[in-house]
């Protein structure tokens, strides 16, 4: 048994005794590890996987402790609590991004042991015979009420807000973004937004406190960006279930990388075709899963390339603005890249939520592929006129 799996046992073990425990009591023990990140704010002791794990149950990583945390330059080896201390005096929020990475390190688990057909996943726990996607949406919505700084969630299955009874944040996440495509084994990933206050309507991308998304593929990444923290920051899962800081990307440069979305648009979408034709006919290298995540998340990690999903007459927006566009916004955006959203030529972090289940079309990349886009589809691009294009 790996230690992974040891620990992975002890967690499921601590929620199961935190889940048969008087609903008073659970309240009262819902916060031991959210202590070095929390202060004072609350002071007593968890038993729940997502607010962290008491003595009984495993040994807590030390923070050294600080009154006020103070931003300081990420470095690459950091845990991810040492990271979040020095990026954000926000204690609620540290809070919040750990809880998203406990339930992201369990559904990256449950994907790897699920035995998936078509309508449920059974391991060898005799856990709930649920879709994977479905799965992942109860956890998700299970960290959030147990982090106590959430006020609203909502996500792609439940796409109205449930109320988590915490106050600081409210949360809108795709759960498992490409679950259709787990049982080929592709990666696929988690997204999320978070937002401050309790309001998921009127607002925009740009308001966004924090995004991140879970990458589940041979390797387990929890990629974040912090508004008011530089670059955007990829944790590598350890064996031992610990986070390791181990890249920040503050710049994406022009590169021949391209993943074009919804190539149905291209049959009466003659912009669009023009715009794949340019791609192909300057051999620009293809790198397509049909997954959003590793497609998105790919132009991150290479520091180059461009993604594409837009519209025509008889293919309607299918991506999700509050679950996947504008938190995808951020990370790109924070990590030196652009991005053009709603056929307007406006960033997507400007376009206004209006309904919590709104569609829209994007493209994500650097400046001059942004641009590029705009040029091909809508005939200018005012924002980046001064932007080099390369070929």
């Amino acid at each position: 048994m790996s230690a992974y799996t040891a620990s992975f046992g002890q967690t499921k073990t601590c929620f199961a005794a935190a889940k048969s425990a008087a609903p008073g009591r659970v309240a009262r023990k819902a916060v031991a590890f959210r202590a070095p990140f929390l202060g004072n704010l609350v002071g007593t002791s968890s038993r729940s996987s997502f607010a962290g794990l008491s003595p009984r149950c495993a040994t807590r990583q030390r923070v050294s402790q600080k009154n006020n945390a103070v931003v300081t330059q990420a470095k690459v080896g950091d845990s991810l609590e040492e990271f979040l201390l020095g990026a954000t005096e926000d204690a609620k929020l540290r809070q919040l991004m750990m809880s998203m990475s406990e339930a992201i390190r369990t559904i990256a688990f449950k994907i790897r042991t699920a035995s998936c057909g078509a309508t449920a996943c059974v391991n060898s726990f005799g856990d709930e015979q649920l879709a994977v996607d479905m799965l992942a949406d109860k956890l998700l919505f299970e960290a959030l009420r147990f982090s106590h700084v959430c006020k609203w969630a909502c996500s792609e299955e439940v796409p109205e807000p449930v109320d988590m009874e915490g106050e600081g944040f409210s949360v809108a996440f795709d759960p498992l973004d490409g679950s259709s495509i787990v049982d080929t084994n592709f990666t696929v990933g988690t997204i999320f937004g978070v937002w401050p206050g309790d309001k998921l309507i009127g607002v925009t991308g740009r308001d966004q406190a924090a995004a991140g998304m879970g990458v589940f593929g041979p390797r387990t990444i929890y990629c974040i960006a912090l508004k008011d923290a530089p670059g955007c920051h990829e944790f590598l899962l350890q064996d031992d279930g610990k986070w390791v800081h181990v890249k920040e990307t503050t710049e994406i440069g022009e590169g021949k990388m391209f993943s074009p979305g919804n190539l149905r648009a291209t049959f009466d979408n003659p912009e669009y075709e023009k715009l794949i034709s340019y791609w192909v006919g300057e051999k620009y290298t293809l790198r397509y899963t049909g997954g959003m995540v590793p497609d998105v998340f790919q132009i991150i990690v290479k520091e180059k390339g461009v993604f594409s999903n837009v519209t025509s007459p008889s293919t309607k927006a299918k991506l999700r603005l509050l679950f996947e566009v504008a938190p995808l916004a951020l990370l790109v955006e924070k990590a030196g890249g652009q991005s053009s959203g709603d056929g307007k030529g406006i960033s997507g972090l400007d376009i206004v939520c209006e309904k919590h289940d709104q569609r829209t079309q994007i493209c994500y990349g650097s400046i001059g592929e942004v641009r590029r886009f705009e040029e091909f589809m809508l005939g200018k691009s005012e924002r980046f006129a001064d932007a080099a294009v390369k070929a």
